[in-house]
């Protein structure tokens, strides 16, 4: 038996270089050594009250594009997380047993409270507990999170063993943030600042379904200084960032030339970021070639959809079942 692997990404747009080289290619390549679901969490995204036309639009953009680098719906499990109603189900169980105190002292739900005080509703409180809802329903041990979401997966496990010790019953294993690699690629954003995110703008991410023209005005657009003062100086972070890019998506020599004409103090930032944005549209365009064909065939993706919601309530049904039985749903 394969370990199960789950993970989520809400619907808020368009996938960037950040979240291909962050989460997707490894994805990829665990769909065939785990069991996988992969998951686009549209209820979660509820919180932020999207319209239906964003919200439907959003969904079909975040199942396009894991289609597009690679996820095959053959060997992993995509499903939209509201085709599985068996999670709202279990959401509600595990919400029974989960306290208000340590729901107020999520650390996500305090951050929310104070950057958006005007809109603090019981879907951000119970947010932890939905998400432990969807690592639970399928028993997953493996699921890949960033720093910020490795309070909510303690909770999961808290919420577990508390449904375990209630119910005497050995039933939910404990689930650990999972790494596929121990060298994670870290890719920098266009403002000079960090990583590449949504939540900084457009201007500072490389979409995977952008134009060439559309990254050739954004690279030329990005962040840098009047240049090098000094052989071999360190190179400031918005600096630094640009290499770092220029490492994701350029060949060794091209990154060795510009390197050596940086530490010369012969560098032209006008030059650099041409090359860097042609190596990104180089990079770039199979994958925005397989978005543009897949976004065209809605029979496939309505086909994509279905099928992962079916593979996904078998996972799910059982649970439910065993589950209903141990909190005492049982017929007469």
């Amino acid at each position: 038996m394969k370990e199960i692997v789950l993970s989520g990404i809400r619907p808020t747009g368009k996938l960037h270089l950040g979240n291909y080289f962050g989460a997707v290619t490894n994805f990829v390549k665990m769909q065939h050594e785990y069991n996988c679901f992969f998951f686009i969490a549209d209820l979660h995204s509820l919180t932020t009250h999207p319209t239906p036309t964003d919200l439907n639009g959003y969904v079909k953009n975040v199942l396009v594009e894991y289609l597009a680098c690679g996820i095959d719906p053959e060997v992993a499990t995509i499903y939209v997380q509201s085709d599985v109603p068996e999670v709202t189900e279990l959401y509600l169980y595990l919400n029974m047993n989960a306290y208000m105190g340590e729901l107020e002292r999520s650390t996500s739900f305090k951050d929310k409270v104070r950057s958006n005080p005007d809109n603090v509703n019981a879907g951000l409180l119970t947010y932890p507990s939905l998400m432990a809802a969807d690592i639970l329903i399928h028993r997953a041990t493996k699921v890949p999170v960033g720093k910020d979401q490795e309070q909510h997966l303690e909770m999961t496990r808290t919420f577990g063993n508390r449904f375990n010790r209630l119910y005497n019953a050995d039933y939910f294993p404990e689930p650990f943030a999972f790494s596929y690699s121990e060298n994670l690629v870290k890719v920098p954003g266009l403002d000079g600042k960090g990583k590449m995110g949504k939540s900084e703008g457009d201007a500072n991410c490389i979409y995977l379904a952008d134009s060439p023209e559309v990254i050739r005005k954004k690279v030329s657009k990005a962040v840098s200084d009047g240049g090098p003062t000094e052989e071999n100086q360190p190179k400031p972070e918005a600096i630094q960032n640009l290499f770092d890019l220029m490492k994701i998506v350029s060949s060794t020599d091209t990154l060795a030339h510009f390197d050596e004409l940086y530490n010369k103090c012969a560098i032209r930032y006008g030059d650099f970021k041409k090359q860097l944005a042609e190596d990104m549209i180089v990079f770039n365009s199979p994958i925005r070639e397989r978005i543009l064909e897949i976004s065209a065939d809605t029979d496939y993706l309505r086909q994509v959809a279905q099928r992962g919601a079916e593979k996904a309530r078998v996972s799910a049904r059982q649970t439910l079942k065993d589950v209903r039985e141990l909190i005492g749903f049982k017929p007469f």
